[in-house]
């Protein structure tokens, strides 16, 4: 089953989830938490929230 990643918001922050169980740090950023997704599985597009 292919990982497929969010990224969700809860207050100022923003979480990298995916769909095995994985789930990022709390950032501020959403540019890091996006790069968070893509260091948890690189053979993801540019824009992992899908």
């Amino acid at each position: 089953m292919p990982h497929q990643t969010t990224i969700t918001e809860r207050g100022s922050f923003a979480i990298a989830r995916c769909s095995c169980g994985w789930t990022g740090p709390a950032r501020r950023s959403r540019d890091r938490a996006r790069t968070d997704a893509r260091a948890h599985n690189p053979q993801l597009s540019t824009d992992p929230a899908h």
